[in-house]
């Protein structure tokens, strides 16, 4: 079978191998130079950094779909951060998260003394609904919408307490408010508000904790090119700088793509561009989503490694509740934004030249066609003194070299609206409301990607081509019963 795959995303890079697994003839078409999608670098003079995603969630997964395609733990080198982070607020205090315990409990104990009864109550809660909500809705696909409003999925849901916010599930449990936010933020990781988003995905801080957060030495991207690796391995044609710009079907098959002006047969395919843009290429009404938050992002190299920071910091804000309506209400640039920080270069010394350090700024931000994002170089002025006032002393001193890229930079980059993550995970757009990995009427066409389910980040996206693998799979053994059983009769 001739399989052709859209996008080079990790999404569609693993989808490529697990094709070539079932032993389809697999190309990858990819309209820009590089392969990665979100997962890429910044690199300026010796100094690279990674370009989106940056905080490395559920390891156990990451490692077990690589080993699925043959990609082994030698291939890359996963290193835990402990402390997690640290938040820092405008009046100088800090609260550190931990994923040792009773180092976290110690810390809530010094900060918010009293709340550590809450906070074992709710490691053990999240720890039975993470097992539970996982089989539920991301060990699974819902191609056929019953398969999800079945009787146990319902009390699942309910168990969840799916009909609350993260943030009014965070409220259950703790009593101060720089706590509960400590516990709720992490929506912002998938591009949702903690007062939006359903409390299913109260599940991210949780693993957090649990399962720890880790960087890829080298850069998270670098997983990009152990992927490639087996790509080329596998001799798979990936043809770079080949847009595709639409499907070609006869009724509800599609016999191939239209790619730079050519027509080009295939008996599969499988989108990984960013769904929302996805539909246009594929031929059907197009649908409105709500997208993502956008993000400001500001990169720079540095002429020094500040060994007294965290690798991970957020500076937050006193009112971080105006901060979230700005994004996802009023669609206003916060006048007064938390801030995350993502300084590498204390662990990992191979992103910089001898000595020197590299400094990943970002500010959650709305996507808003009005914002002049040509005109915000005050604005960016005003994040980096920040950070420098608050984390990072005489910072402009040490800066060799700037980047500043916008959500109009990510919609240009083929980002639906400019969001950083897809589409949002609003109550929605996730689980069965999300768009699954057949989601059109044409019987040989599927999805893969941030804005399909399960959704967004990283290792999810890695789980939807894991999903689609498994269906597709399914539906071979299905077809070959069936020709079996006419041919015996």
């Amino acid at each position: 079978m001739k399989t052709a795959v859209i996008g080079s995303g990790i999404g569609g890079l693993l989808s490529a191998l697990y094709a070539e697994m079932r032993g389809e003839d697999v190309t990858i078409f990819e309209k820009d130079d590089s392969l990665g999608g979100r997962l890429s670098f910044i690199e300026k003079d010796g100094f690279k950094i990674d370009k989106g995603p940056t905080i490395v969630l559920l390891p156990n997964m990451i490692k077990s779909i690589l080993a699925d395609v043959g990609i082994g733990s030698d291939e890359y080198e996963l290193i835990q951060i402990d402390p997690l982070y640290k938040l820092s607020y405008p009046d100088g205090t800090t609260f550190t998260k931990w994923s040792d315990k009773q180092k976290q409990l110690e810390e809530i104990n010094r900060m918010y003394p009293g709340e550590e009864e809450h906070f074992l109550r709710y490691l053990s809660d999240m720890e039975r609904n993470f097992e539970e909500g996982k089989r539920a809705f991301l060990d699974v696909s819902f191609v056929q919408k019953r398969d999800f409003w079945t009787v146990t999925n319902v009390r699942t849901l309910w168990k969840l307490k799916a009909y609350q916010t993260v943030k009014q599930q965070a409220e259950s449990y703790f009593t101060n408010q720089k706590l509960q936010e400590a516990f709720s933020f992490q929506t912002l990781y998938i591009g949702g508000a903690p007062f939006q988003s359903p409390a299913l995905y109260s599940l991210v801080p949780y693993s957090e904790h649990v399962h720890g957060i880790w960087y890829v030495k080298g850069g998270y991207a670098s997983l990009i090119d152990s992927v490639i690796n087996k790509i080329n391995e596998k001799n798979i044609t990936v043809k770079r700088n080949h847009k595709v710009e639409k499907l070609v079907h006869e009724q509800d098959t599609c016999k191939g793509v239209i790619v730079n002006g050519k027509m080009e047969e295939f008996e599969q395919i499988i989108v990984n561009g960013d769904f929302p843009l996805m539909e246009k290429v594929v031929g059907v009404k197009e649908n409105q989503y709500v997208p993502s938050s956008g993000c400001l992002l500001v990169y720079l190299g540095l002429d020094k490694i500040y060994k007294e920071a965290n690798v991970h910091q957020f500076f937050m804000t006193e009112d971080l509740e105006r901060h979230m309506k700005d994004v996802f209400v009023t669609k206003q640039l916060p006048e007064d934004p938390s801030i995350y920080s993502f300084h590498p270069s204390i662990i990992d010394p191979s992103l910089a030249p001898n000595g020197k350090g590299v400094l990943y700024m970002l500010v959650p931000v709305p996507v808003n066609s009005e914002i002049n994002w040509k005109k915000i170089s005050s604005y960016v002025d005003k994040v980096i003194d920040e950070v420098e006032n608050r984390g990072f002393p005489n910072l402009r001193k040490s800066i060799l070299w700037k980047e500043v890229r916008t959500p109009k930079d990510a919609e240009n980059e083929g980002l639906y609206m400019g969001g950083s993550f897809g589409i949002a995970p609003s109550l929605l757009q996730s689980g069965v409301f999300r768009p699954q990995l057949k989601p059109f009427k044409y019987d040989n066409v599927y999805a893969v990607g941030a804005s399909t389910h399960p959704g967004g980040g990283v290792p999810i996206v890695m789980q939807g081509a894991k999903l689609l693998h498994q269906f597709i799979e399914e539906r071979v053994v299905q077809d070959e019963g069936s020709r079996t059983s006419v041919s015996a009769m």
